[in-house]
């Protein structure tokens, strides 16, 4: 907590408790995570979407009556999210052993290190990329935290947040398709009926273009739908100072979903071509400038350089991703004619 909020800072009254109680989530968390991993890897993406669906409406109905009705306040929201994420993996793991992907021999048996290796190597590259985000969260919260000790832009700022989170569920959900549809069309396959061939690298590409013109299509029709609600969202919020303080970052990041698609599609490509490191090094930059940009941007502008920021962030991992497309993934027209030649 010393990372993100100053020492006497208010919010570190309530802060300590919900983290204490949301800490014990972790373990159930990484099962549900796995868990939806290995259904997507199988092409189930509804059973999980299930799980998620359930998980979150007991969530939705238990915040208010454990915040308001036990009168727990934050206490009662970390163990509404923490009993939601406990009945997620269970759930999980249930389905898992009735779908048999896992058995009890096996599940208590070291995994074979020949099996284990890509999985390090591809893992070990994510992990540095999950540190570069990490990274830039709690940066953004322990300046959104600084800028003034009343909570408004606090608050504020867990607005516009909301405001994001309109349209970026729905592009990252397409992130995930791009996941699934690229690594499964990379592969060439021939119908033993027909002899007829069916994917490979331009089938690939032509995949990954249409999932980038879908990504741009609804990243402006989302950042437009997410203006033309902000008069709604600001209304969540009793306090006039806090709709106030709102209205400029809400409006940057309804902008910046004009680009989201495109991000979160394109880094979904990456990881379905297996290119672990670049998009972990693409992020490592963003991280980077994202970082020099708080610590300019937040003092001349207030929250607003803050989202600014943000900009910065989204803008850089754009670049990567027209790096990957364009010159160094398997997609790009020359890395392509060269595997044609060979």
């Amino acid at each position: 907590l010393s990372l993100v909020l100053k020492d006497g800072a208010p919010a570190m009254e309530f802060a300590k408790p919900y983290l204490l109680i949301r800490g014990f989530a972790f373990l159930p968390s990484l099962i549900s995570v796995t868990g939806y991993a290995a259904l997507r890897g199988v092409m189930d993406t509804v059973t999980p979407l299930k799980i998620s669906l359930f998980a979150n409406i007991f969530n939705a109905v238990f915040d208010p009556l454990l915040i308001f009705k036990a009168g727990m306040g934050v206490t009662g929201a970390a163990l509404a999210t923490l009993t939601a994420e406990v009945i997620s993996a269970i759930t999980f793991i249930v389905v898992l052993f009735r779908k048999g992907l896992i058995r009890w021999s096996k599940l208590l048996r070291l995994p074979d290190m020949e099996q284990l290796s890509p999985l390090i190597k591809g893992g070990a590259a994510l992990q540095l990329r999950n540190f570069a985000l990490n990274l830039t969260f709690i940066a953004v919260t322990r300046v959104t935290q600084s800028i003034d000790n009343t909570g408004i832009s606090a608050a504020a700022h867990a607005l516009a947040i909301q405001t994001f989170q309109i349209g970026g569920i729905f592009l990252l959900a397409v992130s995930t398709v791009a996941q699934i549809l690229i690594p499964n069309e990379l592969v060439e396959k021939v119908d033993a009926n027909t002899g007829k061939k069916s994917g490979g690298l331009p089938a690939t590409k032509a995949i990954a273009n249409r999932l980038m013109s879908w990504g741009l299509i609804m990243g402006i029709a989302l950042g437009v739908l997410q203006i033309l609600l902000l008069p709604l969202l600001l209304k969540t919020t009793p306090l006039p100072e806090v709709r106030q303080a709102a209205i400029v970052p809400a409006y940057i990041a309804s902008l910046l979903q004009m680009i989201n698609g495109l991000v979160f599609i394109g880094e979904g490509i990456m990881v379905g071509c297996g290119n672990f490191l670049q998009l972990s090094i693409s992020t490592a930059v963003a991280t980077a400038g994202t970082l020099m940009a708080l610590n300019i941007l937040p003092t001349k502008f207030g929250l607003s350089g803050v989202w600014m920021s943000f900009g910065v962030f989204n803008t850089l991992r754009l670049a990567g991703v027209w790096l990957h497309q364009t010159h160094t993934g398997p997609l790009a027209s020359k890395n392509m004619s060269k595997a044609k030649a060979s």
